[in-house]
């Protein structure tokens, strides 16, 4: 299992969860160092977490991370796109600020091309080989009923218009990509008030991925595996 972002939020409980379970994970993530949390996992899972500085937004960070990983793995069985940024809650029209509405496409929806393209050679080798985008229903545009957060809503969206072309690019492979929407989860992004606890979403997320069949290749789903509105 390779995973972006999982030094905190969705992307550490998604750690927590496959290596309580016995999986070997990869964590790609910004100075993974710093980390208490992960420092706490790899004392308790000696040799079955690894973790690689990494920043999604840099062909250099993410081509590093690629040499870094090929040193110890020659195949990956899941890669799971999570790394992403939110920007400023709402956002008026005549307010827009072009720059950060750059920076979230820069990592929501370009970062994860480049995590693909750098690790599609090492999926190729895996075991029913599967491409996981954490994404939100507020990139669908038929479910947009309110507007406002421009950036994050325009960054998913094309993320999961990247996610459709890659499902197509590697049917040949083997290779399923889907876009999954978690919900509304109690994270630094989600806030306090949201309904959902992590542990919550991320067991949900993790038996729908357990489950997902090159059938689904190309669709935007649910934690529990329902179809989302595009």
């Amino acid at each position: 299992m390779l995973i972006t972002g999982g030094k905190r939020g969705l992307g550490l409980e998604f750690t927590r969860q496959w290596l309580a379970r016995g999986d070997e994970v990869v964590v790609l993530a910004r100075r993974p160092e710093s980390s208490r949390d992960l420092a706490d996992l790899a004392r308790l899972h000696p040799g079955t977490l690894t973790t690689v500085d990494c920043n999604v937004s840099s062909d250099a960070s993410v081509e590093s991370a690629r040499r870094h990983v090929e040193r110890s793995w020659d195949r990956l069985d899941l890669l799971v796109n999570n790394a992403g940024i939110y920007g400023k809650e709402g956002g008026s029209f005549d307010g827009i600020d072009i720059e950060e509405v750059r920076d979230l496409l820069e990592v929501n929806a370009l970062g994860p091309l480049r995590v693909c393209r750098a690790f599609v050679p090492l999926l190729r080798n895996g075991a029913s080989p599967k491409i996981v985008h954490i994404t939100s229903l507020m990139g669908s545009i038929d479910d947009n009923r309110s507007g406002g957060y421009w950036g994050y809503r325009m960054s998913k969206a094309a993320l999961n218009m990247a996610s459709r072309n890659l499902a197509h690019a590697l049917k040949k492979d083997g290779i399923l990509s889907v876009v999954m929407h978690p919900g509304w989860v109690r994270t630094v992004m989600g806030g306090p008030q949201a309904p959902l606890s992590p542990e919550e979403a991320v067991a949900s997320m993790v038996r729908t991925i357990d489950d997902l069949t090159l059938r689904q290749s190309g669709g935007f789903f649910d934690r529990a595996g329902k179809p989302c509105p595009w």
